[in-house]
């Protein structure tokens, strides 16, 4: 079943074009990720579907129902900002139960309600504290409790990690990602970091300039993304490309190098043309086994850039910079040759002209 449906929506702002007849269908239950750069687009989307910005054109349906033009508090969705947003002079409690009570909901229902976010979120000892003593960690969790006590269907989270530490955001990750395995609710979530995204998201939006560029899971957008665009967002560090020839024998040739592409699997008829050859720089095999590969070459370490688990290494090859990825406990040092290997059915090769998936 459909939980969100949104057909044919345009948002102008003035003659700038926002969103552009954009369709998108999130299902019951699934935890849907709008990821993108700055200016994409994924937060007006969001704001769209909660009713804080009038559409140009188009339609948006909420479990079946028509809310295009519903206020946000008639579309049944709890919303989580950036920004904690928390009333400084109430207490934990009294920011989770201020709006079921503008909402006349009974005063035993208030209660229930406040006291099943709290043990889900685990801020029960936080109830009778204000904003002022908590951490930020734990304003977000009262953050999220605020949409939690309203019970509805869908919740929607404009980018709730951005102001917080990196360990935060790390384990507040897990604690939404565990809400959502709990409450089995429909979950709409905006970010730029493709971290957050690849690891919460059932299925992925990458946005561009207003248009939904790939609608997958994480690891079909991770391993066959459809464009460049998206090949080059996803992975971290992301991912090398090489600028070449493909030709109609199914070789991909960059200057003095050609790459036999046998066990790519073509989109469509090989047509030999310009195209980038695209690669992880964690799918790089050095070591013994680099020169059993379809392809290798020795190159030099330029940068060496220890990172603990794993050490990233720059090097060139044929006059372009590429990134290795390497076991943290390999040896290596700036300066040192090595071989790197290359199995091409794990690459992705975009047309250069329309940067599309060949």
């Amino acid at each position: 079943m459909t939980s969100v449906s949104i057909k044919k929506l345009d948002l102008n702002f003035g003659n700038v074009k926002v969103l552009k007849q954009l369709d998108l269908d999130i299902e019951e239950g699934e935890f849907l990720v709008l990821l993108g750069a700055s200016g994409c687009g994924k937060s007006t989307l969001l704001n769209c579907i909660a009713g804080l910005l009038e559409i140009s054109d188009g339609q948006i349906h909420i479990n079946g129902k028509n809310v295009t033009w519903e206020e946000p508090s008639e579309r049944g969705i709890g919303m989580v900002f950036q920004s904690y947003a928390l009333y400084p002079q109430m207490t934990v409690k009294g920011n989770l139960s201020f709006g079921l009570k503008n909402a006349r909901v009974p005063k035993a229902e208030i209660e229930s309600r406040v006291a099943r976010a709290a043990e889900i979120l685990q801020i029960e000892p936080l109830l009778n504290r204000k904003p002022a003593a908590l951490s930020g960690g734990q304003r977000q969790r009262v953050a999220i409790g605020r949409a939690l006590v309203r019970d509805v269907d869908v919740f929607l989270f404009d980018e709730p990690l951005s102001n917080l530490d990196a360990k935060l955001r790390a384990d507040l990750r897990v604690e939404i990602k565990r809400l959502h395995q709990r409450l089995n609710n429909t979950m709409v979530y905006v970010t730029h970091d493709q971290v957050e995204a690849m690891t919460l998201a059932d299925r992925i939006a990458v946005m561009k300039e207003g248009l939904i560029q790939q609608l997958g899971s994480p690891s079909e957008i991770y391993n066959k993304p459809v464009n460049k665009y998206v090949a080059d967002f996803i992975g971290s560090p992301s991912m090398n490309f090489l600028e070449g020839e493909l030709t109609a024998k199914g070789e991909f040739k960059v200057g003095k190098s050609t790459i036999p592409l046998k066990g790519y699997e073509f989109e469509g008829d090989i047509k030999a043309g310009g195209v980038w050859f695209g690669y992880r720089p964690e799918h790089i095999i050095v070591g013994p086994d680099a020169a059993k590969q379809p392809f290798s070459i020795e190159v030099t370490a330029e940068i060496v850039e220890p990172m603990g688990s794993d050490t990233l290494v720059w090097a060139t090859i044929e006059g372009t910079p590429y990134r290795v990825r390497m076991d943290g406990q390999q040896k290596i040092a700036t300066g040192d040759t090595f071989t790197l290997g290359i199995d091409p059915a794990r690459a992705s090769i975009f047309d250069k002209e329309n940067e599309l998936r060949v």
